[in-house]
């Protein structure tokens, strides 16, 4: 009898999985990284424009394409359980802008460069979905560059970049969280420094 119920349990667990990982149009996921990555580097890192038409550019690819709002909430932690309502407004705001000036300037290391697509592989977090790819360098092996997609409906959005095994993302939650931790000041101080890095930019 224990073996039955220990076998529907388990079925029905794989049921889940499955249910899981059919949410997500991992072909449509694909197809939407291409068309990011592509516009990315056809319109903006190989374009002869000026850094102030990259940024304006890059800003809108990367409001259409990421799920900042998603993203912010991730990174935020704990802390943004215990946020106020304009707390997390300045902080998601401060963070977009951040990444924005950042990726903008960081892009161009992939400048006359293509990203060579390796497939997906399943996530574990609902409606989510692991893009594959590499870029060959101009010197040692090709970089790895993984994209973390959530499908809402027929809407793909970016949640993470992972580079050569280093999540974007948890890279960040992780830094917040040890600055909110060391200042008194909590999340207002880690939004006042962000702000300062920005229009240090």
């Amino acid at each position: 009898m224990k073996k039955n119920i220990f076998a529907a349990v388990f079925a029905a667990i794989l049921l889940m999985t499955g249910n899981v990982r059919a949410n997500v149009d991992a072909a449509g996921a694909e197809a939407f990284v291409k068309n990011v990555t592509n516009d990315g580097i056809e319109n903006i890192i190989n374009a002869n424009i000026s850094q102030k038409e990259k940024d304006t550019r890059f800003e809108k690819l990367f409001n259409n394409a990421l799920d900042l709002d998603f993203i912010g909430k991730f990174v935020l932690g704990r802390a943004w359980r215990t946020a106020t309502p304009q707390q997390r407004k300045d902080f998601i705001a401060t963070y977009r802008e951040l990444n924005i000036k950042t990726w903008s300037k960081r892009f161009d290391e992939f400048k006359g460069k293509n990203f060579i697509f390796k497939g997906t592989t399943p996530s574990n977090s609902p409606n989510q979905i692991f893009v594959n790819t590499t870029v060959p360098m101009d010197q040692g092996e090709p970089a790895k560059v993984v994209w973390r997609v959530k499908q809402n409906g027929s809407q793909f959005k970016v949640v993470d970049i992972i580079i050569e095994n280093v999540s974007l993302a948890i890279t960040a939650r992780n830094e917040y969280a040890g600055f909110i931790k060391n200042n008194a000041g909590g999340v207002d101080a880690l939004i006042k420094d962000l702000q300062a890095k920005v229009k240090a930019m």
